[in-house]
């Protein structure tokens, strides 16, 4: 990156208040104009409403996987019971023939329930992955709107201007213009600014 007051990003950035061409754009769109800006990639997936719903519904299925277990395993339970009871008045091979089938359907079920949680586990993996690529058009717009040419993880920066960090306007973009997603109550309204 060059340093001279034909840059003036460089110069905003520095706090060096050079006069700059593109002040005008600043102003009109709100962001700050500069070289780099910081985007804290953990906070858009936690504090947006689509990234909420996404963490909701990875909850809910987590939930859903844990009460099908729950149920699964008093079921067998019951069945093991019952078979028991059997064992005295069943001839011992009829017995070891439906024992047999017993451990092969909980060998099932156990692989089952392990896949399930393997799946599960990727998709929660996965999910802010998922996310980023999903509002990628708003941070590139965001990118244009300030002028700059790298948007950089906050978290993996020691020091900087607070002024370069749009996380917040960020935020305010995917949720105006995603809402919480087609797993929630949809996009905002589009305002007046949006619409023009």
């Amino acid at each position: 990156m060059r340093w001279c007051a034909a840059c003036p990003a460089a110069a905003i950035v520095l706090g060096l208040g050079l006069a700059a061409p593109t002040a005008t754009l600043a102003q009109d769109v709100g962001v700050v104009q500069a070289d780099i800006v910081l985007i804290d990639p953990e906070r858009l997936f936690e504090d947006t409403r689509l990234g909420q719903a996404i963490a909701r519904r990875i909850q809910q299925e987590r939930d859903a996987l844990i009460a099908r277990n729950r149920t699964l395993e008093a079921e067998l339970e019951a069945e093991e019971r019952a078979l028991t009871e059997l064992r005295d008045e069943t001839a011992p091979e009829d017995f070891r023939d439906l024992a047999d089938a017993f451990d092969e359907k909980v060998q099932q079920i156990r692989l089952d329930s392990e896949r399930r949680a393997r799946e599960l586990e990727r998709s929660r993996e996965r999910a802010p992955r998922d996310f980023l690529r999903q509002v990628e058009p708003i941070l590139v717009e965001i990118m244009r709107d300030a002028g700059a040419v790298t948007v950089l993880d906050q978290r993996s920066v020691l020091l900087s201007s607070e002024v370069v960090n749009l996380t917040d306007l960020a935020i305010r973009r995917i949720d105006e213009r995603l809402g919480a997603g087609a797993s929630g109550d949809g996009p905002a309204p589009q305002s007046e600014e949006q619409e023009n």
